[in-house]
């Protein structure tokens, strides 16, 4: 992609496959709240495309990178129990696509789950949402799931601390009854001491607890942040502060080889979510970030992790 630096290979850390099975699981939800609405009329309110199936959405998303000159981005199943969906988009372009799954590792049986996710499917990151499913970070059942990402080199346990807001369940009027107590990185220094071979991402700066979030970088060699998002939880820092601030002490504390650029993009017809790819690359231009260090935070890093490049 031809970017302020020049040409640079764009990896994208951090996007949602809205697959037909997560409208699906929230078309299910909404029927259990009373809302009688057909999933087609579901999926129109909200002015978003509705996949037919995995294979036509593999192909939208190869096309929507094309068309900005994305090399890759990872793929998130964004409900549990839709691995199968990000499996599938993964095999259909797998130079283009890398898969991850949201999961709920309080629910039956999940070492076995993990393992098929890793080993069957070929998903590449584990992503837990504390806050969501109501777990601490730290809970000792937690731990052969860090064995499993630990024995696997190209894998990665991506962790939602901080504040975490759904916006496709605020749009639908379901409810997010999340525990905010289950988000502060900190929870996470013992965990990434402990497995000191797993490599942890977690998003949005830390979302809101972003000192937390540096001391935990200072701290800690395995754990990497993805820039996805708007980052619009810098409203709630005392002082105020601008992401142009977020990225100064982040590279100040992390360095380049440890930022994974991510758009969090996610539903169709948006597709690519543009406008903070160009936002984030002018702050780094602004902040002088030269090249090799811009190559890094855009793809390099991400290529690193998972595809076990030196």
């Amino acid at each position: 992609m031809q970017t302020p630096w020049g040409e640079i290979e764009v990896a994208d850390a951090h996007a949602h496959l809205f697959s037909r099975g997560l409208f699906e699981a929230l078309h299910r939800q909404m029927l259990q709240t009373g809302q009688q609405k057909p999933l087609e009329t579901m999926v129109e309110g909200l002015g978003w495309d509705l996949p037919n199936d995995n294979a036509s959405l593999a192909e939208r998303w190869a096309a929507e990178l094309d068309h900005h000159g994305v090399s890759s981005t990872v793929l998130m199943a964004s409900v549990p129990g839709d691995e199968q969906s990000a499996a599938d988009v993964v095999r259909a372009k797998p130079d283009r696509f890398h898969g991850h799954f949201m999961f709920n590792p309080l629910a039956p049986d999940p070492e076995a789950r993990a393992r098929r996710a890793f080993d069957e499917l070929g998903l590449k990151g584990l992503c837990l949402f504390p806050a969501m499913f109501g777990f601490s970070v730290q809970d000792e059942r937690l731990a052969p799931l860090y064995d499993l990402a630990a024995q696997r080199p190209g894998t990665v346990v991506f962790v939602h601390m901080g504040v975490l807001t759904v916006g496709v369940r605020k749009k639908l009027g379901l409810p997010s009854k999340f525990d905010m107590s289950r988000s502060n990185p900190i929870d996470l220094h013992r965990v990434a001491l402990e497995h000191s071979k797993v490599n942890f991402v977690l998003p949005h700066f830390g979302a809101g607890y972003f000192r937390e979030t540096l001391m935990l970088g200072d701290l800690v060699a395995n754990v990497y942040l993805d820039t996805s998002s708007s980052n619009s939880w810098v409203k709630y820092q005392t002082p105020s502060i601008t992401l142009k601030n977020v990225f100064a002490k982040a590279l100040e504390i992390y360095g380049p080889e440890r930022l994974l650029f991510g758009s969090d993009s996610s539903f169709f017809p948006r597709g690519w979510n543009r406008p903070v790819f160009d936002q984030q690359t002018a702050i780094m231009r602004e902040l002088e970030v030269e090249h090799e260090a811009a190559a890094a935070i855009l793809g390099g890093n991400l290529k690193r992790l998972l595809e076990c490049r030196a």
